[in-house]
């Protein structure tokens, strides 16, 4: 069964992310929904510098199947990528998650999904 090895789940407010993500660093993060306390993953993403501002930005959005978040920091920005194709790999690509694209590796960089052959 795949996981996203974060922490959480936690509500997505601002106060809750601040209160949790304390720490400025690169990061991975999922949204979605909780019930029968089992975390729903609609959507894997990251941050490159700074995951406490990009997981803020989501709050409000989709609120109806954002409810949630689960975490996780990175020790760079490209463990953050790295991660991140393997969660968007992990639950389902493009076919099961609202990601609608690949995850993109930040300009000037030319690393490659560890999953896949999308950069080759």
């Amino acid at each position: 069964m795949a996981t996203l090895n974060m922490y959480g789940p936690y509500e997505l407010t601002t106060e809750k992310v601040d209160e949790v993500v304390t720490r400025k660093s690169p990061g991975n993060y999922g949204l979605g929904y909780t019930q029968n306390n089992t975390f729903y993953v609609c959507y894997v993403g990251r941050s490159d510098n700074d995951i406490n501002e990009r997981l803020k930005q989501w709050v409000g959005k989709n609120s109806n199947r954002y409810t949630h978040f689960k975490f996780s920091y990175a020790t760079s920005p490209k463990m953050a990528f790295e991660k991140e194709c393997r969660n968007y790999h992990d639950f389902g690509g493009k076919d099961k998650l609202d990601n609608k694209y690949h995850p993109q590796r930040p300009n000037g960089t030319n690393w490659k999904c560890p999953v896949c052959n999308i950069y080759d």
